[in-house]
C-alpha cells in the first residue's frame, strides 16, 4: 500500500481489513496528514509491483490519478483508478490490473471498501476468454518496445 497525506486515514482502513482477510500489508505510505509529496510513498511501492517482490498494489492519493501515473511509469504494473465496484471489476477482470488507485476526496470509506473488495476478488478473464488475453498481450508488446527494464 502507498499514500499521501490525503489518503493516510482511508489506507489505514484498507489495510485493517486486508490484513483481517489475511493478506499480508507491506506499507509504503505516509503514517500521518502532514503535507508530502506522493512519489515519495507511491514509486517504492510501484517499483516493488514491478520487481514482483509484491503482488499487487492499493494506492491511496487525493483523487487516484496522480498514483496511478506515477505507478504506470514502471514496467509490469498496470495501474487503475476505479471509483466504484464495477469499474474495479473491470480493472481486474478484463485488464489484469495489479494496482488499484482509489481518490480519498473523491469517494467515501463505505464506497471505497466495496471497490477494494470488488478488485481484491475478481479474477482476470484473460486466461478463459481469449479477447482479454489478446488485448492486455497487445499493451504488454508496446510496453517492452518503449519501456526500459529496471
Amino acid at each position: 500500500m502507498a499514500n499521501d497525506h490525503a489518503g493516510t486515514a482511508l489506507k489505514n482502513e484498507i489495510a485493517a481489513w486486508l490484513r483481517a482477510q489475511g493478506h499480508e500489508v507491506v506499507d509504503f505510505g505516509a503514517h500521518d496528514e502532514q503535507a508530502c509529496d506522493l512519489p515519495d510513498h507511491v514509486y517504492p511501492a510501484a517499483l516493488a509491483v514491478a520487481r514482483g517482490e509484491v503482488d499487487r498494489g492499493i494506492f491511496v492519493d487525493g483523487v487516484g490519478y496522480g498514483s496511478a501515473m506515477i505507478a504506470n511509469k514502471l514496467p509490469a504494473v498496470f495501474a487503475a483508478v476505479a471509483q466504484d465496484p464495477f469499474c474495479a471489476w473491470l480493472a481486474r477482470s478484463h485488464s489484469d490490473s495489479n494496482v488499484l488507485c482509489i481518490g480519498a476526496k473523491i469517494i467515501g470509506s463505505a464506497l471505497a471498501m466495496e471497490v477494494v473488495k470488488s478488485w481484491m476478488t475478481t479474477d482476470w478473464l484473460g486466461g478463459t476468454e481469449e479477447k482479454y488475453a489478446r488485448r492486455v498481450a497487445k499493451v504488454v508488446e508496446i510496453a517492452e518496445r518503449h519501456v526500459r527494464p529496471l
